[in-house]
């Protein structure tokens, strides 16, 4: 691991699971950002991952953080209840902001958010770290650059309990501390919402990535035996059409994939869990020469690259390569559209929705 002479300096908050599993780690072995400081109000956690992390500088309240001038940008690792007021302090104060996915729990804080960016220079990127998996980012060359008119678009997500015997293995053991903090209530307690805002954020960012803005949803929702199912139909703003899945949890493995047909090719992607540093299996079809291509051997630390590319963009006015504020908030109403649907069984427009899912 080569580092660039020049290093974003990034500062995370937050030293909870998504920290532990992915952002420290990543953060220290991006080519071009350090991990300059972490900052948790819970002592004990704070110094646990100090001790394990080595950042230059810790701190236990956020305003303090904010308020060193060192400090470039940080990553919004909390709860979902926290991420917009986090990420208006931090634009506020003058930092640049990675906020992990989804950007927040409703539309109306989503759209202050972005009118507040609006009056800044800074870069905000949201952590949907699979528009930097190799295989995806593949496909979406593909279908930008040959491809042609979109038709059809199929994608689906299916979490499993099952999947925790892999995943447990791979990520490291996770420390908790009693005096973090939580958000009012039990976030996890309504599960249709909160299983659309952890996984569908993934599934709908995926299918806009791939697939183009969304203009209407139409979504039905079964609950059975402990799992939730929906099936959503999504017009396309170009007029092509897709079905998205949503299951948790299947009695099965976990799955995510995608199938997408074209004027002049196609494409099919099987998406690994992020933990495997595996690029996803995407094989696309073109009818220009009758061959099929993948790529292979591609670097697939997703949490990685895409810290990378937003210190690229922030250091060398790169392209914004992840999920811009507008990406987010365009995942959200499509959320919100696809819960109103299934509580009223009609289509949807994601111009008309307000309100969290």
């Amino acid at each position: 691991m080569k580092k660039e002479p020049r290093l974003l300096r990034i500062g995370i908050l937050g030293c909870g699971p998504i920290a532990q599993y992915a952002h420290f780690d990543a953060c220290r072995k991006a080519r071009n950002a350090e991990l300059y400081a972490v900052c948790d109000v819970a002592d004990d956690l704070l110094a646990k991952m100090a001790a394990i992390h080595e950042p230059r500088v810790t701190y236990g309240d956020f305003d303090a953080m904010l308020a060193d001038p060192q400090l470039e940008a940080v990553i919004i690792a909390t709860s979902d209840q926290y991420h917009v007021p986090l990420a208006l302090k931090a634009i506020a104060a003058g930092k640049h902001v990675l906020v992990e996915k989804p950007l927040g729990v409703t539309i109306e804080e989503c759209e202050e958010l972005r009118r507040r960016l609006g009056e800044t220079k800074l870069v905000l990127q949201i952590g949907n770290n699979r528009r930097f998996d190799p295989g995806i980012a593949f496909a979406r060359q593909f279908i930008e650059e040959e491809m042609g008119a979109r038709m059809g678009f199929k994608s689906w997500y299916y979490d499993s309990t099952y999947r925790y015997t892999m995943t447990d293995n791979l990520q490291p053991i996770p420390m908790v501390s009693k005096q973090a903090r939580k958000p009012t209530g039990d976030p996890k307690a309504d599960k249709r919402r909160y299983f659309m805002l952890t996984h569908g954020s993934h599934l709908v960012d995926t299918a806009r990535f791939l697939g183009g803005e969304i203009a209407v949803v139409r979504a039905r929702l079964l609950a059975r035996f402990g799992a939730y199912c929906w099936f959503v139909s999504v017009d396309f703003s170009d007029g092509s059409l897709c079905h998205l899945d949503l299951t948790i949890a299947v009695r099965g493995d976990f799955e995510e994939g995608f199938q997408i047909y074209g004027e002049h090719g196609s494409v099919k992607g099987l998406v690994y869990l992020p933990w495997h540093h595996k690029s996803s299996y995407v094989e696309c079809f073109s009818t220009k020469d009758r061959q099929f291509r993948r790529p292979l051997g591609e670097d697939a630390y997703s949490y990685k690259l895409q810290i990378e590319g937003f210190a690229d963009t922030i250091l060398h006015g790169a392209p914004q390569q992840g999920a811009t504020i507008d990406d987010g908030v365009a995942a959200m109403r499509a959320m919100v559209a696809i819960a109103r649907s299934a509580e009223s069984g009609e289509s949807v427009r994601l111009a008309d929705v307000a309100g969290g899912v």
